[in-house]
């Protein structure tokens, strides 16, 4: 069990809502054919470009809980995703998926050769409710913790 700890709660959730908005947005977007997928052009690269985005506000959620809760020292953004599984933050299932979603996101960010257009829209139409099921793990791990106000504003509210 994680030790109660000021949380960054607003910018952890904060986080959440621009993961959300870019889901909808993705999902709003997607179309479920391959083959009008790979017609979209601009809308497409909209597409990824938005996903990246939402993955980069969950590595940073990571980030930001590990730091808060003092996890331990990470060696890398994988073991951000290890300290939360370990910490039991995590199930080891949502630690797997979180870890598929960096790879993801390395694959638009890299462009590694060029973006698999098929897989891409496979894995967008087949595991958009890993973005939800992230999100519900950190509802439920914020609800079971002291929900402080951030440093910032209790240094706010002594002056």
């Amino acid at each position: 069990m994680t030790r109660k700890r000021n949380l960054r709660t607003e910018l952890i959730r904060s986080k959440m809502v621009d993961i959300e908005d870019s889901v909808s947005l993705v999902e709003a977007n997607l179309p479920s054919s391959f083959e009008e997928f790979s017609q979209l052009g601009l809308v497409k690269d909209g597409i990824y470009k938005r996903m990246e985005f939402a993955i980069e506000n969950i590595i940073d959620i990571c980030s930001i809980i590990n730091s808060d809760l003092h996890l331990s020292v990470p060696e890398s953004e994988e073991s951000f995703v290890e300290n939360l599984a370990n910490a039991g933050i995590f199930t080891q299932n949502m630690a797997e998926k979180t870890r598929r979603m960096k790879g993801f996101r390395n694959i638009i960010l890299h462009r590694y050769g060029k973006i698999d257009d098929i897989l891409a829209h496979k894995i967008l139409t087949e595991h958009m409710e890993d973005f939800y099921e992230f999100i519900e793990s950190i509802e439920q791990f914020l609800g079971r913790n002291v929900e402080q106000p951030d440093q910032k504003d209790l240094g706010a509210k002594s002056k």
